[in-house]
């Protein structure tokens, strides 16, 4: 039953995926990236990783697509489609992402994996502390990242944006 639940969530990311990319009304594709973000939270639930569900639930299906709502109609007239990409843009990302494709299945195939096992139960304080610590088990680094991450994607919505609004006023 796990099985068949992962495959319907996977094909349900993966056509939401490519209608988000495909998609010229900008709001539309917003609500798609908000669906794959949805289903890679199931995913981590399935796997009983409850505590990174939650953070891609909070951090990235709120956080990211409230930044992108919030600055695109600040800034934008919503029912403006996108303009339609050149052909040769498209074949270069597509080209792009078939050999990033690629590369990942690569590396997943040749990659040796083995159970992972849970040696203690390990509590919110242990979960705290190791955010905010900057030594071996530290992750404060990736921490800021994150905050780096969030400020780029609410900079990318403006950018799209305000590229059909500079274009209207020529």
């Amino acid at each position: 039953m796990e099985r068949i639940i992962f495959y319907i969530i996977s094909i349900l990311m993966i056509v939401f995926a490519v209608m988000s990319v495909s998609n010229r009304n900008i709001m539309r594709s917003i609500i798609y990236l908000l669906f794959v973000l949805i289903g890679i939270a199931g995913l981590y639930f399935m796997v009983q990783f409850y505590f990174l569900g939650a953070v891609q639930l909070t951090v990235y299906a709120g956080g990211i697509i409230v930044l992108y709502v919030n600055s695109i109609m600040l800034v934008e007239k919503i029912n403006n489609p996108l303009d339609v990409t050149k052909f040769w843009k498209r074949l270069l990302a597509g080209a792009i992402a078939t050999t990033g494709a690629g590369l990942t299945l690569v590396a997943i195939w040749s990659h040796n994996f083995k159970e992972a096992t849970v040696s203690k139960e390990i509590g919110i304080n242990e979960i705290g502390k190791a955010f905010l610590s900057y030594g071996d088990k530290g992750y404060i680094l990736p921490f800021e990242v994150i905050s780096i991450l969030l400020l780029a994607a609410m900079v990318g919505a403006i950018v799209i944006a305000k590229t059909n609004k500079v274009k209207e006023s020529n």
